[in-house]
């Protein structure tokens, strides 16, 4: 049987990995403080039916200079998550939080500590500042009833105000680092949690040692570049269409081997 139509069929799979890694950055262009990812790929083990370097020549002294590898196709190795910043969005809400530099907000899910970009926070019936799905932020702040306004400050300070402008509720908003971040795990719903890669969380106040700040009344947005997306999109429709094609060929070739004896 031809290696081709085995490998062929490798680079279709990791292709179709590919479309899919590039759609769901698509489908989240407009999901708030989503990082994109990209697939990656290795080569397959080589068949080497010469190697190079080998002796040649009945004197034992000479060598051949390159040989013959021939490689078994692609497998993918890694889906890469990238962190970089995403676009802002003035909202104006004083409930949303970005992080502009490197941070992440904690929250608690079900007394697990998660990690999170998405600024948008709520206040649930309780008056405590929660995500859109519930999820407290730490350390959990409650906002009294007879707050009429929210300040967040740069480096994470929480103040409920009321009518008089006195502060009513207070806390600090300290956000998380991590030595590897595209080791995190995402866990959906815009969380993600540590992992052996990732390292560790460290908890740091906002603007110090190289810990982003808070802007308050704003949004950071997917960092999903459309137009880059649509680009590897092509190119990984055309590279699944080759290596398709080399099936083809190599099925053209066997029919045309088996023909002979007609």
């Amino acid at each position: 049987m031809m290696r081709s139509l085995w490998t062929g069929a490798t680079g279709m799979v990791a292709q179709q990995l590919n479309i899919d890694v590039i759609a769901h950055n698509l489908a989240n262009v407009n999901t708030i403080g989503f990082k994109k990812s990209r697939a990656e790929f290795e080569d397959l083990i080589y068949q080497n039916t010469r190697i190079a370097g080998s002796i040649t020549g009945t004197a034992g002294d000479q060598r051949i200079p390159t040989g013959i590898q021939v490689g078994l196709g692609v497998r993918p190795t890694t889906v890469h998550k990238f962190f970089s910043q995403g676009d802002y969005q003035n909202t104006s809400n004083p409930l949303d939080l970005a992080i502009e530099g490197e941070g992440f907000f904690q929250v608690d899910v079900n007394g697990e500590q998660v990690y999170t970009r998405a600024g948008a926070f709520k206040l649930n019936q309780d008056g405590t500042v929660v995500t859109a799905n519930g999820y407290v932020l730490q350390p959990e702040i409650a906002v009294p009833t007879n707050a009429k306004s929210i300040v967040v400050t740069e480096n994470g300070h929480f103040s409920a105000l009321d009518a008089a402008g006195e502060e009513v509720a207070a806390g600090d908003i300290p956000l998380y680092t991590f030595i590897n971040p595209a080791g995190l795990e995402a866990r959906g719903r815009n969380l993600y949690t540590p992992t052996e890669a990732s390292g560790d969380a460290i908890e740091g106040v906002p603007g110090e040692e190289n810990v982003g700040t808070i802007a308050q009344g704003f949004l950071e947005m997917s960092n999903v570049e459309v137009v880059d997306e649509m680009v590897n999109m092509i190119v990984g429709q055309r590279a699944y269409e080759m290596n398709s094609k080399s099936i083809q060929t190599s099925d053209q070739i066997l029919q045309t081997a088996v023909q002979l004896k007609r």
